[in-house]
Parts: structure tokens; sequence; C-alpha cells
């Protein structure tokens, strides 16, 4: 039996739609100017490879609920993607094979100090002061993908307060969920237990404490978030 020198941390998991059982995280991967439209709003260009980044698996809120304001920033931003979760993986996977890897999709929150992301995009810099802080990754719990299919179309949204900010749909990405694995396992070796936050479409913006994020994904369980204080 091992003994650790404190007490390890808790696992991080997500809940299972219509089941007792929990999905283990090993890894967060993100990601980045996955729709054409959200690239453009960022002044990116649509024709880059996919930008690969990573969060940390206790980054996660399991169902959503209320996230604080995050500290250093001023700038809070959502962002509303469509998360798959893998049972399987390695290294160099095919794309016309990345769908047999798949164990099901959740709704995910890519939250976003976005003021540093400015910094850190002109200077070349690794993007975890942005991304990869405490609570930046709401997600909604998994349903199978033998319980609602591939999720290679589907409709996509985002609400603040009641107010539609973003509305699209998945097959709008500019790199497909399975060229996504694909990508991915070119650079790491994917294992069961990982994640993918495939990325946003167009309309971010910032929230303040109070306002309340409903995030829908067709055919998958909804993910409501509440912005709460700032954190101390």
């Amino acid at each position: 039996m091992t003994r650790f020198a404190i007490d390890p941390p808790a696992p991080a998991y997500l809940d299972i739609v219509n089941s007792d059982e929990k999905f283990p995280v090993r890894r967060i991967y993100c990601i980045g100017k996955n729709y054409v439209a959200h690239v453009k709003e960022m002044n990116a260009d649509e024709r880059d490879p996919p930008v690969i980044f990573m969060k940390p698996a206790d980054a996660i809120v399991r169902g959503g609920g209320e996230i604080p304001y995050p500290v250093f920033t001023e700038n809070f931003h959502y962002e509303v993607e469509l998360v798959v979760a893998l049972k399987s993986g390695g290294y160099n996977i095919k794309a016309e094979d990345a769908a047999s890897h798949i164990y099901g999709y959740a709704i995910g929150l890519d939250m976003t100090r976005r003021d540093h992301q400015v910094n850190v995009l002109a200077n070349g810099l690794p993007w975890e002061i942005t991304k990869a802080f405490d609570k930046s990754a709401p997600i909604g719990p998994l349903s199978k993908l033998s319980d609602v299919g591939l999720k290679e179309q589907a409709h996509i949204t985002l609400a603040v307060n009641g107010d539609v900010k973003q509305d699209a749909d998945v097959d709008l990405m500019i790199w497909n969920t399975n060229e996504i694995i694909a990508k991915i396992s070119e650079q790491h070796e994917l294992r069961a237990g990982d994640i993918i936050m495939t990325g946003t479409p167009a309309g971010v913006g910032a929230v303040v404490t109070g306002d309340v994020l409903d995030c829908t994904v067709e055919g998958l369980e909804p993910l409501t978030v509440t912005i709460g204080a700032k954190a101390a």
C-alpha cells in the first residue's frame, strides 16, 4: 500500500446522466480558435491549425452552480463549448477511427481572464494565466455516446441573464471532433479519462457578479452557472 507524506488531493470526476457511476478525469485538453466567426472576433487567422492548451483537472466545477469572480482579472469572459470524454486513446489516432474512442459528451465553459490573454497573445507567452486558474472549467454531466449518438450536428447556445449571446451549431467547427482527437494525439498520448473542450463560437463577452449563464447543446443536459462574489 502506498503511503503518502500528505493527504492526496481529491480525484477529479464528472457525473454521468442516469448512472451512479462517475467518470474520472485525467486531463483537460482545450481547443482555441475553432469557429470561424469567433476566430474573426479575436482578430486571428481562420486558416491556422487548432490551438491546443490545457486546464488542470481540479479546475472542474462539476455540474455548474456558483463560481467566484476570480482574482487577478477585471475582464472575466465566458466561452460555451461541447466537451468530449474519451474511453480510450493512443498516439496518432486516425480521424476516421476517432469516434471509437469517445465515451460521451457534456457542456462546458472555458472561463477566461481576457485581459491577460491579450498580453499572452501579443508576447507569445504560455496560456496558463488566462485559462488554467481555479474553477475555470464548469462542466455539466456526461451523456453516454450510446444514449445520444455522435454530436456531429447540434445547436449550441449561451445566454447571460436570459439574453442569448452565443448561438451556433457544432458543425461550424473549423476542426471537427474527429480531427481534434487526431490532432491532439499527434502531440500527446490520449488516454481513457481525458476530456476535450472543443472550442467556442462567436459571441464571447464579459460577466460580472450576479450574472447567470445558461448553456445548452442540443440533446445534452443543460449547464447553469452563476457568477459569485470576487474570490478572496
